[in-house]
């Protein structure tokens, strides 16, 4: 016997092997999925959701950084006064926080 007829015997066929190979993958996939992608997209949906539901007198936080109070709302704006007779005008999509009224602050 030859060692390439050994070697031929003992290799498994093309298709069984491509499909070993593609399970740690696939594992490796299913696991990003669970752990990460869908956990991210529900925080995503929860986000949307609470801008689209801003109304007046909510306390917001803007991406910049801003915190203020909601003094008027638009389709695709909000109007937020950020000091005493200070009034920004800024796109809804930029809101990053409605910040919960009856929460307490951290230091009282």
């Amino acid at each position: 016997m030859t060692t390439t007829s050994l070697l031929a015997a003992a290799a498994p066929s093309g298709g069984a092997s491509f499909f070993i190979q593609t399970i740690p993958l696939v594992l490796v996939f299913v696991i990003f999925w669970f752990l990460l992608i869908r956990p991210q997209q529900r925080r995503m949906k929860e986000h949307q959701a609470q801008v689209a539901a801003v109304k007046k007198g909510d306390r917001v936080v803007t991406g910049g950084g801003l915190l203020g109070k909601v003094t008027k709302v638009g389709d695709t704006e909000v109007e937020v006064e950020v000091a005493q007779g200070v009034r920004v005008q800024v796109v809804k999509s930029t809101l990053s926080q409605v910040v919960d009224p009856t929460a307490k602050p951290a230091n009282d």
